[in-house]
């Protein structure tokens, strides 16, 4: 399976939905896959692959022919999803010759879906133009269990680096997955395996074979890696030998070329006119401190409107500084130059950082190319004197701070959760190369809760609760209300709140967001009839852990495929429970407390004046846990799940 985009995509993309024809035959390919013996398959298997195929050839001039094939039995009705035939292609550089795909039905009877079928559609729909592009046809509505659907198509283009992504497969089981790579006479490839040992080509004089057989389906799991790093994948360079001139694309050797390479294609944007000046001067006119003239400058360029045109080599390139200033919009590489513009006008360096938005262990070092990133962030060169978080010392840049120009959630001095640690490359000529982000302090993101609640003798309680939250668990918190509108919100608290107490009623939501200093505050009053039970008239019995956690990992399973993968948060929360007249405490929970090597977790009680005082802290660390050590991380969290379970026991006097 070739990657589907065909771009440095510095942004998310998102496909909609085609039609479809009828017509003709299944060609004898597609016959043969269909009676390929699939075995039995767990009742949560969607459906299989049969075929994966792609032939490319390699013209002299760079320019690649590729012929694919695919199919697909259908096993369940949510498997509909996968009869679905795709090519993408750029309108300046390539175009697909032919879509052509077929269902064949338990029954035998084909339904072929031709050029009527196809829809051309703009591959990013968030972008206002671009010459990516995708031919899809969808059979969808057509797909029943025991059907099987495939496709062919044959397209041309020609790339930008002689380099190239095969995924083997997606998440469902594929009986043959195979990329054929046919180069001119003298020229050579190297493939790099990832996620599976190192698959060695069939070579045939300059036609090069990988093959896959006979692979396992990948299955849900809570905490898992992505998938893009469960399933194999091969990088593949190809390159004339030695003394054959071409006028094909490029190929990288190390990261420094990659480097000199975007510096070479960016820089010339930056330079900063009177208009640029003028801006950074105007914004950093009352500050203070170096860190205030960038926290300005940081401020304005995340309001800057994200909008994307990508044309050309644009699609690497930023435009000019000059222009997104004049037009108010770009997109995150655009943001990213802005800045390094307005930073340049008051003497201050910085550089574009391409990452990988979205997984933080996507990039792989082994394979210096631009095609492991989709993300435009910016790293400013500090003094010793600035202090604040998510700084980088680099060994020939000096000390780096690092920017995500994009989020606008996210404040200066610190990190989305997805960039933190992600191997990325700053573009600084030969200084340049890839590097680890920072990571932020362990306390940096965590959420402070405090509740007080009135307990009566009924079981019925009337409660509010103060929420305060750092870092990206506020970055978090800001995206869901910014998010939605205030019905929205107060409805998705609503919900969060009866997921602890049944029958709550919310009576006031109050959210403040200071971004600016990366704080959210979330302020709620509520109240439940019968939340305590009354038994015999004398015991009340309730959970202190009134309110839960707004995020809990479930790891309920006995047995697990995949490592574990968790993410650093820190959570706190003082509840003081006033009790009913006339009742005292007779029983509560025994103490916990819990100490591992990836997190820790505690409780407490206390009574004092008439109140049950509860406390729980939770503090997380980032890190990827092997799957032989699954035991532990299960009974850690089975433990707090019983903790916060635990009920208290008051009898009336």
């Amino acid at each position: 399976m070739l990657i589907r985009s065909l771009k440095l995509s510095f942004c998310f993309l998102l496909f909609a939905a085609p039609a479809f024809a009828s017509g003709e035959d299944a060609p004898a390919w597609l016959r043969q896959a269909a009676a390929l013996p699939i075995g039995n398959y767990d009742k949560k298997v969607s459906s299989v692959v049969l075929v994966d195929e792609s032939i490319m050839t390699v013209g002299d001039d760079g320019r690649v022919t590729t012929v694919s094939t695919f199919a697909v039995r259908i096993l369940t009705r949510e498997g509909r999803n996968a009869a679905v035939a795709l090519n993408g292609y750029a309108t300046d550089t390539g175009k697909v010759n032919d879509l052509r795909a077929w269902l064949i039905r338990p029954s035998g009877q084909v339904k072929t879906y031709g050029k009527d079928s196809v829809v051309d559609e703009a591959e990013a729909l968030n972008d206002v133009y671009d010459e990516s592009r995708v031919k899809r046809i969808s059979a969808v509505d057509d797909a029943e269990p025991g059907t099987v659907f495939g496709y062919e198509t044959k397209s041309e283009a020609r790339p930008y680096f002689n380099q190239m992504l095969w995924y083997f497969q997606e998440s469902s089981p594929v009986i043959s997955s195979r990329l054929m790579l046919t180069l001119p006479a003298g020229w050579r490839a190297r493939g790099i395996t990832f996620n599976h040992a190192a698959i060695e080509p069939t070579i045939n004089g300059s036609t090069y074979i990988w093959e896959l057989r006979d692979l396992p389906g990948v299955e849900f799991e809570p905490a898992a890696p992505t998938w893009t790093n469960l399933v194999a994948r091969l990088a593949v360079n190809y390159f004339p030998g030695e003394g054959i001139r071409s006028t094909s694309p490029r190929v990288f050797d190390s990261w420094t070329e990659v480097s000199r390479w975007y510096t070479e294609l960016s820089d010339p944007q930056v330079a900063p006119d009177e208009r640029v000046a003028a801006k950074a001067r105007e914004l950093t006119g009352n500050a203070r401190t170096e860190l205030e003239r960038i926290r300005a400058i940081a401020n304005f360029v995340q309001r800057i409107q994200y909008i994307s045109i990508q044309i050309g080599v644009g699609r690497w390139r930023p435009h000019a500084a000059t222009q997104v200033l004049a037009k108010s919009y770009g997109d995150c590489k655009d943001k990213a130059n802005l800045m390094r513009a307005l930073l340049k006008a008051i003497d201050i360096p910085a550089y574009p950082v391409l990452i990988f938005s979205g997984d933080p262990t996507y990039v792989r070092e082994v394979w210096p190319s631009p095609r492991q990133f989709n993300h435009c962030i910016v790293a400013i060169k500090i003094s010793d004197g600035t202090e604040t978080s998510a700084i980088l010392q680099h060994p020939k840049l000096g000390r780096l701070l690092i920017f995500d120009a994009t989020d606008d959630q996210t404040p200066l001095g610190d990190l989305p959760d997805d960039e933190q640690g992600s191997p990325a490359l700053i573009a600084a000529g030969d200084a340049g190369g890839l590097v680890t982000m920072p990571s932020m302090p362990l306390d940096s993101s965590r959420l402070d809760r405090e509740a007080q609640i009135e307990l009566t003798a009924d079981g019925a309680i009337m409660g509010s609760l103060q929420e305060r939250s750092f870092g990206q668990a506020a970055a978090n918190e800001r995206r869901a209300f910014h998010g939605l509108s205030a019905g929205g919100y107060r409805g998705l608290i609503e919900q969060w709140m009866t997921r602890g107490a049944t029958a709550v009623k919310v009576i006031k939501v109050q959210p403040s967001d200071d971004s600016a200093n990366g704080r959210f505050g979330l302020d709620v009053d509520f109240s439940a009839p019968a939340y305590a039970q009354l038994m015999q008239d004398r015991l009340l019995v309730f959970k202190p852990a009134i309110v839960s956690r707004r995020e809990s990992l479930a790891f309920t399973d006995t047995k697990r495929q995949y490592p574990v993968v968790l993410t650093s948060s820190a959570y706190s929360e003082t509840v003081r429970v006033k009790l009913p007249a006339g009742f005292d405490v007779d029983e509560m929970p025994d103490v916990v407390k819990l100490d591992t090597a990836f997190g820790s977790y505690a409780t407490a009680y206390e009574v004092k004046d008439g109140q049950l005082v509860f406390t729980r802290k939770l503090v997380q660390r980032a890190t990827t846990i092997p799957v032989e050590q699954y035991a532990s991380v299960r009974s850690f969290f089975e433990k707090i799940r019983a903790a916060e379970q635990s009920p208290v026991v008051l009898a009336r006097r």
